[in-house]
Parts: structure tokens; C-alpha cells; sequence
């Protein structure tokens, strides 16, 4: 079996405690953020498609609708990246505290829901169908880390994978008996 080699970004190069993620993570979000900009811009400006919905839907139900998904979208990006690099480890380990005991991907999360707010506010057509294919992505890169992971942590994430959802929370979580 071929051996991943997580990518680290400069400045975590010396970071025991950090498996590493997809090489093309960094630059496909920063594509896929542009293309969703664009998308949302040209169904605006040049083709109209949501100029049936803009006007049905007041934006001030849009904005507040959009809210508590920014919030949630904020909760889960900022608690992630506050447990991965805020905090040193000794070493390599499952971590299942926070809000990584309701998702896998809390960072990952959080940003699909940061676009997901947008949608809400914009209306856009075009903007959702981009926003399936960063799912897709996010989807894409988290399988490679997990992969990665199970490479370095064996039984102990795959265990985890068992009993956390990768994206999707579970509200009625059974505890274990």
C-alpha cells in the first residue's frame, strides 16, 4: 500500500501533532470561493436566472434566515481551527472533544455553511449549483485526510468514524451502552 504524506503548510511543517491535508486543498478552496463569486455575479448582472425568486422573497427575510447559518458557519470554522492549531498536542491523536464530538470536518462545515448563508441571502441559481460542487470538494479533501489519518492512527480513527458523522450532525445521538 502506497503511504499518503499528509501536506503541511508553512509554519506547521514541524508540528508532530498534525497529519497533514490534501495538497490542492488551499488552492481549491481559494478557485472554488472565485468561481462562486463570479457565479453569484453573473447570475446578477448578466443572466438574470434568479430575478424570479430575488423579488418574491423580501431581503429582509433573506438576512434573517441567513443568520443563524452565518452563526452556525462562524461556531463551527472558529472552534475547529482554534482545537487543530490553537492547541499543541504531544503528539498524533484522535481528537474528539468540542466540537469535533458532533462532526469530523467542523472546519470543512463551516465553510459549506458560510456559502449555504449567501445562497440564503442571494437567491442565486447559479451560486447553489457551485455550491454542490464545493461540497463535492470539501467531501473530495476530507476523504484524503481521513485516509490520511488511518494511515497514522489506525482502529482509533476509523472507531471514531464510526461514532462521529463526517458533515451532518446528529441531533439524537444514542450514547453508547
Amino acid at each position: 500500500m502506497k503511504e499518503r504524506k499528509g501536506y503541511k503548510r508553512k509554519g506547521h511543517e514541524d508540528r508532530n501533532d498534525l497529519a497533514g491535508e490534501h495538497s490542492i486543498g488551499d488552492i481549491g478552496q481559494l478557485l472554488l470561493l472565485i468561481l462562486f463569486i463570479a457565479g453569484w455575479l453573473v447570475d446578477k448582472d448578466l443572466l438574470h436566472f434568479s430575478e424570479f425568486f430575488t423579488p418574491t422573497v423580501s431581503i429582509y427575510l433573506r438576512v434573517l434566515l441567513s443568520l443563524p447559518v452565518f452563526l452556525l458557519a462562524f461556531f463551527f470554522a472558529r472552534s475547529g481551527l482554534k482545537t487543530v492549531f490553537g492547541e499543541k498536542r504531544n503528539g498524533l491523536a484522535v481528537i474528539k472533544t468540542g466540537v469535533f464530538s458532533i462532526v469530523r470536518h467542523p472546519i470543512y462545515l463551516g465553510a459549506i455553511l458560510l456559502y449555504l448563508g449567501f445562497i440564503i441571502i442571494s437567491l442565486s441559481i447559479i451560486s447553489f449549483c457551485i455550491w454542490i460542487i464545493i461540497i463535492l470538494f470539501y467531501y473530495f479533501i476530507s476523504r484524503y485526510e481521513e485516509k490520511l489519518l488511518i494511515d497514522k492512527l489506525g482502529s482509533q480513527y476509523e472507531d471514531y468514524m464510526n461514532e462521529v458523522p463526517m458533515f451532518i450532525p446528529r441531533p439524537f445521538k444514542k450514547k453508547p451502552s
